[in-house]
């Protein structure tokens, strides 16, 4: 069962009414288009429910271990928190719904680390039932930091939090207040970690984008983000916005070939912003794409659909000026790649998962430690509930 998928589908397609020098790529990086010459090997595969299932975000590293989440799964069915070695010796720290509070459920974003403490978010639960910032330690201790109210606060944080200046900053969804949308077109959040949120931006649904799904970045004091609806043509957006609430939409997607929907947030790499859209190109396929401080967008690399990937949804990572992703579709077997490309847009698949037993559906970033990529399939394995995988370039 896709949880957050689900959850989403129904907040952007029913719930939003809208208005209408370049780094060069080493040999050793892998061959083009699904003939890797790189080291790839499966980790973990998650075993049961208990164990946690789905694992559809990247994971973080700390002090050489591996950290993430299931959005089900868990003693409770309602995600998890784990942790793993780069060996592959996996353990839940936490369960989500089986506290003796409300304690969030579905996490279905990825943990970000403040002095040792991990912070991430759950889309549903908490103490109003409408998503919540959590904390826990590396012993397995967990408590909530906020809880939506699902009204101008905000609903639905389905993105990882961003540190800066002290504070976490995140999206939602759902809430803000806008009439536009069935329950709120989503918004730009902080909150301390004491707990005190209040609402940076709120999305009206227009122009200025609706239902943000990925992170925010902050670049020069300004925090950069994308939206999957709204924009100009309801096809997403590039937005910026200073942490007062000032907004700007930088680029609206779909005017042409310049991809559409995009569901994963930036990364900053010699000045420029990049990222990836789900779908649009000149293929329909998804895209690469940079953009400009200033909203100038291009697209870096148009996937074909085939054996170069499909679909990317995840936030890309940055490694020797190199941007690494993964595809949701696409590959040898339509079941996900993790790829390469150049900001020149020179493309290579590192890895095509070459069926479901081996993993699937890779929908969660990469995470760099000691020269090796980390990353998780939401589904396959050899129980179907998801992997932890390594490539070594």
């Amino acid at each position: 069962m896709r949880v957050a998928s689900i959850i989403v589908a129904s907040a952007v397609l029913s719930g939003c009414a809208q208005v209408g020098g370049p780094a060069t790529l080493p040999s050793s990086y892998g061959t083009p288009f699904g003939v890797p010459d790189v080291a790839f090997k499966s980790l973990y595969s998650f075993k049961t429910i208990p164990d946690g299932m789905d694992p559809s975000a990247g994971m973080v590293v700390l002090n050489g271990a591996l950290y993430g989440t299931t959005q089900v799964g868990g003693q409770g069915d309602a995600g998890a928190v784990f942790t793993s070695s780069t060996a592959g010796k996996e353990r839940v720290l936490y369960s989500f719904g089986t506290g003796s509070g409300p304690d969030g459920v579905f996490p279905v974003a990825g943990l970000v680390v403040l002095n040792g403490i991990f912070y991430g978010t759950a889309l549903s639960g908490g103490q109003n039932g409408f998503g919540a910032v959590f904390k826990i330690d590396k012993s397995g201790k967990e408590s909530l930091v906020y809880s939506f109210k699902g009204s101008k606060d905000g609903s639905g944080p389905y993105a990882a939090l961003t540190l800066y200046k002290g504070a976490l900053y995140g999206t939602t969804i759902q809430g803000g207040g806008s009439s536009n949308c069935l329950q709120g077109c989503g918004t730009v959040f902080a909150v301390t970690t004491a707990g005190k949120e209040h609402v940076v931006y709120a999305f009206k649904g227009g122009s200025d984008g609706a239902a943000p799904v990925s992170d925010v970045i902050a670049v020069n004091s300004t925090l950069f983000g994308t939206t999957p609806n709204g924009g100009k043509n309801g096809t997403g957006t590039i937005f910026k916005t200073s942490t007062t609430g000032k907004e700007q939409v930088l680029h609206s997607f779909g005017s042409g070939l310049d991809g559409s929907e995009p569901e994963a947030g930036l990364v900053s790499l010699n000045g420029k912003l990049y990222g990836t859209t789900n779908g649009g190109g000149q293929h329909f396929n998804g895209t690469v794409f940079s953009a400009t401080t200033a909203g100038s967008e291009h697209v870096v690399y148009d996937f074909k659909g085939g054996s170069d990937g499909a679909n990317p949804e995840a936030d890309l990572a940055v490694f020797k000026n190199i941007l690494y992703g993964t595809t949701a579709t696409g590959g040898a077997a339509s079941v996900g790649t993790v790829f390469s490309v150049s900001p020149s847009g020179s493309e290579h698949v590192l890895h095509a998962f070459k069926s479901a037993s081996e993993g699937s559906d890779p929908r969660g970033s990469l995470v760099v430690d000691a020269g090796s990529l980390y990353g998780t399939t939401s589904m396959g394995g050899a129980n179907q509930f998801g992997t932890i995988f390594k490539v070594t370039p």
